[in-house]
């Protein structure tokens, strides 16, 4: 085991970590700007449309995040046998991981086509569901396929390759704004779906990114070394159970950071319309913060799991290292553009000034856990990096539920602590809870750091 490192060493790991995240930083960007163009084509229609397709997105959306959270995992089983040498196991580790990827596409498909009792039970409109159905059912024929791209996402990120993530991401974006004009409007010869057209378009851009992600590991010269093989496939049971044990605890994990904000804006819609709108705003744009430093984490995911392959504890050490020097900087930074721009932000959405006046002050309680949010989102990247995904998915569910969410509607929904503050309580309920979250993975960062490296 190495035991020395060059001087170098630090700032050669920054800019690995550099050009492994920017690129899903920006791929993220574009996913996220799928949902925008969505909602502006879909709100030109009617506001029935546009009410639909948000409450679609709100079901399908949380799984989708839970199959990105099961499949990220097989990037640390990727990075670790790579650094190890071991590239021969690379194919059938894949294998395992597309048969995952596709059973877990399968079972999305299955959800998204049978939400009658679940429109029922959130009470949506009765006059909006039959639009809703049908709009997750178009969606629902993309769920395979975008399995499988999130399945080959480990692989290209295993060999610290995430340019196409980003590329396929912009091109799944720009398609999406003619194939939703042509099935929304109805050109072409197509009907005229409304916002049920942004489902099936979705779920056509979803087939598009599938094909060209194939096609791009398949033919580009930087994955000659490990090219991925489809014949022979290989039968692996128990790799395939290992990578669902360890990719379903992130994809739980992520289940539950997604329903407390739910829970919140339920909560919250007895206050009134401008309160969930000022709300809805302030969370909409500190998600888009949040993927900055969650990208890191997925770099720093490969990087602990190449270094843990190669049996180097000072490689491991200065990844880490570097991941939270980035995550800390990330953190305060973010920090400090919201206190800087709270006032302006707010326009970028809206003209009512009832909202903004309550969204430039919630961006103030935002501000204050921009550098717990970024520490504990890196410690369970470099967490993941050492396949360890079980205790942090405990660890988080107790800071999620039972820290954040108790402290934040007693702050804001009751008089137990003071007068209730309404929505301000629940963003202090946020800090506190991923206050916990990042003191609590950070202590078992610290315990995974004293073990063997194997």
């Amino acid at each position: 085991m190495s035991t020395s490192l060059s001087p170098s060493a630090k700032p050669s790991e920054l800019r690995t970590q550099l050009a492994i995240a920017l690129p899903i930083f920006g791929g993220q960007l574009a996913q996220s700007a799928n949902g925008f163009v969505d909602t502006v084509m879909a709100g030109r229609v009617s506001a029935l449309d546009l009410a639909a397709v948000a409450v679609g997105a709100s079901i399908w959306v949380p799984i989708f995040l839970f199959l990105t959270g099961v499949l990220m995992s097989t990037t640390s089983v990727l990075s670790r046998h790579l650094g190890a040498k071991q590239s021969h196991r690379v194919n059938a580790i894949m294998h395992q991981c597309l048969t995952l990827g596709v059973l877990c596409g399968l079972v999305a498909f299955f959800l998204l086509r049978n939400t009658g009792p679940l429109l029922s039970w959130m009470d949506v409109d009765p006059a909006m569901q039959p639009m809703v159905r049908d709009y997750l059912r178009g969606l629902s024929w993309g769920m395979p396929a975008i399995a499988v791209v999130l399945a080959l996402r480990s692989y290209t990120e295993s060999m610290n390759h995430t340019r196409p993530v980003l590329w396929i991401s912009v091109i799944g974006l720009l398609a999406n704004i003619p194939v939703n004009y042509v099935l929304i409007y109805g050109k072409l010869g197509f009907p005229a779906l409304g916002g049920v057209g942004c489902g099936w378009a979705t779920a056509v851009v979803m087939w598009l990114m599938t094909l060209l992600m194939v096609a791009y590991v398949h033919y580009d010269r930087a994955y000659s070394n490990v090219r991925l093989h489809i014949r022979p496939w290989t039968w692996e049971p128990a790799t395939l159970r290992y990578l669902f044990a360890l990719g379903l605890p992130v994809g739980l994990a992520i289940f539950f950071e997604v329903s407390i904000f739910a829970v919140i804006a339920l909560l919250l819609s007895q206050e009134g319309a401008e309160v969930v709108a000022g709300h809805q705003l302030t969370l909409n744009f500190t998600s888009l913060i949040f993927m900055l430093p969650l990208s890191f984490a997925l770099a720093a995911t490969a990087r602990i799991g190449y270094a843990r392959g190669r049996q180097n504890r000072d490689e491991v050490g200065i990844a880490i290292r570097t991941a939270f020097y980035i995550s800390a900087t990330i953190g305060v930074s973010a920090g400090l553009l919201l206190v800087i721009s709270r006032h302006w932000i707010p326009h970028i959405y809206t003209d009512n000034a009832g909202v903004i006046e309550l969204a430039s002050y919630l961006l103030l309680f935002a501000a204050l856990y921009q550098i717990s949010d970024a520490l504990q989102v890196m410690a369970n990247g470099c967490l993941r990096g050492f396949e360890d995904t079980k205790v942090p998915m405990v660890l988080t569910l107790f800071a999620y539920w039972g820290v954040g969410l108790p402290v934040g509607y007693s702050l804001a929904m009751t008089d137990f602590w003071r007068p209730a503050m309404g929505p301000s309580g629940f963003w202090l309920g946020l800090f506190a809870g991923l206050s916990t979250a990042a003191i609590l993975l950070g202590a078992r960062l610290r315990w995974r750091l004293r073990q063997p490296l194997s």
